[in-house]
């Protein structure tokens, strides 16, 4: 019996949400009535994420972020059995299945799906393998598309604030056709991992309209014209007709039944729901009950994703992109975000920590994350005399520009290991500030910031984030939030909602206003930031071009 309900756990429908990830993916069993996450697991990437060099040892340019997709595979043979067993439940409960991915993480493929990096010839090139969206190699493809669509005033770029995203698919796939047109030629679909891994699950390719409309410049119906891509580059005239057109399934809707070679894998009933794919970010909004306008959710892990709906629509400068319907029906979608946060803290730990700093920590019993937030709680605003910008990973948001790098300045012969990781949490913060001030700048106004994200668990982080936007900020009530929110689209597939505005009242969770704004440190913090705004415009809008000159010497010394 259910103790708290008094009804038998193993009478209720489930749904089961698989979150795709960076580093792992991770499963969640979920209850259909009322949102309960019943069992959880998580699988982590045998190759993670191949930076330096391929399976074989061929080396990585700077900038390369690739995977291999049977390490995604893996996570439907192992995590979701688990998630199962762990949830008690019988594996019949269970009448849909839905999946969000990392975006925007592309890959080539053969006609039947056979990803080109499986063939044996191909095993040593780079540009067959899956392109992980921190694969920020393609800058000069980006600024080249973003060059034309303004010289030609393509109607879509404003819908993109203004420029094209080197994570993007477009982008990536004219890397790939410049600097390996053999692979370009022989990949016969170019397609979102997202949508490949629902191919794998139920037989059908379906193009779902998110990933389509946010990072493949999908807009009113049309991808980019067959005349623009020919003036980018003649072999790039039939792309979309020939590689990456494919019917859109809108979010909720279901793609086509599981498997027998899926349930096989996942221990799943054959035959059941599988739901149309979707980004991690987007799914995760109705899972923190945001549906309402204005309400928007930052997803805070080793990047962090803005997302929020808006019955406004304006040109944010610098976002991500903005869709209609691209997170709930009948509103404008959002994105913005910051390519780099999490993975900022722990660069700084794996490269920059004292080795006596770690023996403290562990004598405390703590990780250096830990010991380090701890230490650097004790400091008021201000007193470390430090600044950074957070663009370690280039900046998505508002700058969108990847060719951009870090900064720490006010270092003295006293700088401590805490003053800096201090620094670098506001300046995480600060990169939100900048996001949600570009938004208000364009009469889309943010009323309310809600939290997702593994980042939740550090509450200095979470409090210098509400002093330094001068708002409340919410807790979403789920550790695995991309994976609830992709559970309740998979409900709303399988028919046990009319949409996901319903599956979200019934089983979203959230806190609101766990972490308030004081008035003190909020103030000391807009004198911070305003010294934050003007390195931002003076290394990032063209007064000094240091980082970009950098970036040349490195690549020319690379090859």
């Amino acid at each position: 019996m259910n103790a708290e309900h008094g009804e038998r756990k193993d009478l209720d429908p489930c749904v089961v949400g698989v979150d795709f990830g960076t580093l792992s993916g991770r499963a969640v069993v979920v209850r259909v009535r009322d949102g309960a996450e019943l069992g959880s697991a998580e699988h982590g990437y045998a190759h993670a994420v191949l930076d330096r060099q391929l399976p074989d040892g061929t080396l990585l340019p700077p900038d390369w972020a690739l995977q291999l997709p049977a390490d995604y595979i893996d996570v439907l043979r192992h995590a979701v059995p688990e998630a199962l067993a762990g949830a008690g439940v019988r594996a019949e409960q269970v009448i849909g299945i839905g999946t969000d991915f990392t975006a925007c993480t592309v890959l080539p493929v053969l006609a039947d799906g056979t990803p080109l990096c499986e063939l044996p010839e191909y095993t040593a090139r780079p540009h067959a393998y899956v392109k992980l969206w921190k694969h920020h190699a393609a800058q000069a493809q980006a600024d080249r598309i973003t060059a034309l669509a303004a010289e030609r005033k393509e109607q879509w770029l404003e819908r993109y604030g203004g420029k094209i995203s080197s994570e993007w698919e477009f982008a990536k796939a004219l890397q790939v056709l410049e600097e390996d047109p053999e692979i370009y030629h022989r990949t016969e679909r170019w397609l979102e991992a997202a949508d490949w891994i629902v191919w794998r699950l139920c037989g059908t390719y379906v193009r779902n309209a998110c990933t389509a409309g946010y990072k493949g410049q999908y807009q009113d119906g049309a991808y980019p014209s067959r005349d623009y891509l020919a003036a980018l580059h003649p072999d790039l005239a039939d792309f979309v007709t020939e590689k990456l057109d494919q019917p859109i399934g809108q979010l909720g809707d279901s793609a086509g039944r599981l498997t027998a070679e899926a349930a096989a894998w996942t221990g799943l009933p054959e035959g059941i729901t599988v739901c149309v794919g979707n980004v991690d970010a987007h799914v995760t909004a109705p899972a923190a009950a945001a549906v309402e306008p204005g309400q928007m959710v930052a997803i805070m892990g080793t990047s962090t994703c803005h997302v929020m709906s808006s019955d406004k629509h304006g040109t944010v400068p610098g976002m991500c992109g903005v869709v209609d319907g691209g997170i709930l029906p009948g509103l404008w979608g959002y994105e913005a975000g910051q390519s780099g946060v999490g993975d900022i803290f722990a660069w700084f730990v794996r490269t920059g920590l004292p080795a006596d700093y770690a023996q403290r920590a562990a004598a405390a019993g703590q990780t250096p994350h830990e010991y380090l937030t701890a230490l650097a709680a004790a400091q008021r605003v201000g007193e470390h005399g430090l600044l950074a910008l957070d663009w370690h990973s280039g900046n998505r948001s508002v700058l969108v520009d990847h060719d951009l790098s870090g900064l720490l300045i006010g270092q003295t012969l006293s700088t401590r290991p805490e003053d800096i990781y201090r620094a670098l949490l506001e300046a995480t913060a600060f990169g939100t500030r900048t996001i949600i001030d570009a938004f208000e700048s364009a009469a889309v106004p943010v009323r309310e910031l809600i939290i997702a994200g593994g980042l939740t668990k550090n509450a200095l982080l979470m409090q210098i984030y509400a002093d330094v936007t001068r708002r409340p900020l919410g807790v979403i009530g789920s550790a695995q939030g991309p994976a609830l929110g992709a559970a309740m689209h998979a409900a709303v597939a399988a028919g046990a909602y009319p949409d996901i505005r319903a599956a979200a009242h019934a089983m979203g969770n959230v806190h609101r206003g766990v972490y308030l704004p004081d008035p003190e440190r909020a103030a000391s913090y807009d004198r911070l930031y305003a010294e934050y705004r003007l390195l931002h415009d003076y290394f990032g809008r063209g007064g000094n071009e240091v980082m970009h000159r950098l970036r040349r010497i490195r690549a020319e010394a690379s090859a």
